[in-house]
């Protein structure tokens, strides 16, 4: 197969579309923000907390709906030992949202924080929140990697583009737009991303429901044709694990900084709760064309096509199965209207992804902890650093795997498993203090090291019940994931209120109450708190001023 060169040109014309409303959108924010004397610190993070509702709904839909999403949909329909049951990600993600705009934007707005750490640096201090910040940090380097590969493997297939060439090639466009402008230029050409995606997926559905080596996907729905049906099934043996994964998809997105990024830069907590029930409503809308191409290759035969026998998923390519049904069942242009869909995709996760990523180290890890008295313009090129150093690692973690999911359900687990417990706690629970969270932290990720993970070839050291060898390979059956979900809450709990009652009643000398558990406010969300809060970011702004 030779280049793709009529797709090679539409992929660039896009990317220089993206381009160059970065580039506007980073020339809007300088106005803007010398209109309204806002400091460039927050314009660069949270778009001064002035992005409109309209585009605020458009870029908080299109950093979940990623090329993980459209790609990791499409799989898990096609794959015969899942289906459709199993593509729970639309679905997850409308729950996620509902509970972030029900119980944590309020909150995280009103105290005007900067990224989700800075309520653990308030009630927890500098060093165990430069710590914590290690996890959400990870998962959002994790996450560029996982949108990379996405794109990587479907320009690979289509257009014949080498996969290392494409990769770099989307990471440093990305990488570009995000420097210049940071959170208006992600918002902005977010919304042309998400419009692509959109007309695009959609445009390429009749070309796939029509083809000829396909049946109608009615028929394979629950009949054994081509391979199992495409709907999938549960049994008493996998609905425990089917929650797990539903419970990692979404709750777990609570963990992520992108995630409470796009409440924190809303005007208000009302707009923050509007944008989350927004796209609670629209995400799902977005995850019905991947459904489409999967149930579709899942009742394809695939030795009348030009792909040949044996299937994909007899090959192990099910990881691929977007790209080859656009390459093998439709016309060669309607192919590259697809890509545009991916292109668009990724794009709107990776921009988000890296300016979280930076936020959290330029805020919580160096300013807090590596350079307490690091200077403005330091942390402005600090912030710039990030930006392109958390790209070229993420894209550099692509060529470890190509599996798609398996970065996916990587950074998930971080957020989920280390992060998520730790949130709710230092939020909502009053007795939560650093022993706790400290103590959570390593029990969590030494919990979930010894339960294996199949995808990482990671064996288990403990084994559940259900725990059983497949090809080899044990997989647990067990909610592993939510256990240590549970395992972490009981530990903050559990060490938090021992620490305390052991200080306070002087059963510990004060002098090695590094974490002042005596000082630690009774009553957690009180005007004492929100007050320090408050002074807390006033004090900290100044000094990330004019960092982009």
């Amino acid at each position: 197969m030779a280049l793709n060169i009529p797709g090679l040109i539409a992929t660039l014309v896009f990317y220089a579309l993206v381009l160059a409303i970065g580039i506007w959108a980073s020339v809007k924010s300088r106005r803007d923000q010398s209109r309204t004397q806002a400091q460039h610190s927050d314009m660069a993070l949270l778009g001064d907390r002035n992005i409109s509702l309209v585009v605020g709904i458009f870029t908080t839909t299109a950093t979940w709906v990623g090329g993980t999403f459209i790609i990791g949909t499409a799989e898990t329909v096609y794959d015969p030992g899942q289906g459709l049951l199993w593509a729970v990600m639309p679905l997850a993600a409308t729950v996620a949202f509902i509970l972030g705009g029900v119980f944590f934007a309020e909150p995280m707005r009103d105290r005007k924080y900067v990224t989700m750490m800075d309520p653990f640096h308030t009630k927890y201090g500098d060093v165990l929140c430069g710590l914590l910040s290690v996890g959400p940090l990870l998962s959002e380097i994790i996450w560029v990697t996982s949108t990379l590969i996405s794109l990587g493997v479907t320009m690979s297939v289509i257009l014949d583009l080498s996969y290392t060439v494409s990769i770099w090639i989307s990471a440093a466009v990305a990488i570009t737009y995000t420097l210049l402008g940071g959170l208006y230029s992600v918002a902005y050409t977010d919304i042309i991303q998400l419009v692509l995606i959109f007309i695009t997926s959609w445009l390429c559905v009749p070309f796939l429901l029509m083809s000829p080596s396909s049946v109608d996907i009615s028929t394979t729905s629950f009949n054994h044709t081509f391979q199992a049906p495409w709907v999938g099934s549960l049994s008493a043996g996998t609905v425990w694990r089917w929650l797990d994964i539903f419970l990692l998809l979404s709750v777990g997105d609570l963990g992520f900084q992108s995630f409470h990024q796009r409440t924190l830069s809303a005007s208000s907590s009302s707009t923050a709760k509007l944008r989350c029930y927004a796209a609670a409503f629209l995400i799902p809308t977005f995850g019905i064309p991947p459904v489409l191409i999967g149930a579709v290759a899942a009742s394809t035969d695939w030795n009348q096509t030009s792909y040949g026998s044996p299937p994909p998923y007899e090959r192990g390519q099910t990881g691929l199965i977007l790209p080859l049904a656009l390459h093998h069942l439709t016309p060669p242009y309607i192919s590259v209207v697809g890509i545009g869909a991916v292109a668009a995709a990724v794009m709107s996760s990776t921009d988000s992804a890296l300016l979280s990523s930076a936020s959290i180290f330029s805020s919580n890890i160096y300013k807090k902890i590596l350079r307490t008295k690091a200077s403005e313009q330091e942390l402005r090129w600090v912030i710039r650093g990030s930006v392109v150093m958390f790209g070229l690692v993420g894209a550099s973690l692509t060529f470890l795997h190509t599996g798609v999911m398996a970065f996916w359900v990587l950074g998930g687990e971080i957020a989920y498993i280390l992060m998520f417990p730790q949130l709710v706690c230092v939020l909502f629970v009053s007795i939560s203090n650093g022993y706790g969270a400290a103590a959570g932290f390593f029990t969590g990720l030494l919990s979930r090291l010894l339960c294996g993970e199949p995808m990482l070839g990671l064996p288990p050291a403990i084994h559940f019940p259900g725990c059983v060898q497949e090809d080899g390979v044990y997989v647990q059956y067990s909610p592993i994931r939510s256990i240590c979900v549970l395992v972490v809450f009981g530990t903050i709990l559990l060490v938090s209120y021992v620490s305390t009652v052991l200080f306070n009643k002087d059963l510990l000398p004060e002098r090695w109450d590094v974490f002042h558990v005596k000082d630690t406010p009774k009553k957690s969300g009180s005007s004492r708190e929100l007050s320090e809060t408050v002074q807390e970011n006033r004090a900290t702004q100044p000094m990330l001023e004019s960092t982009c």
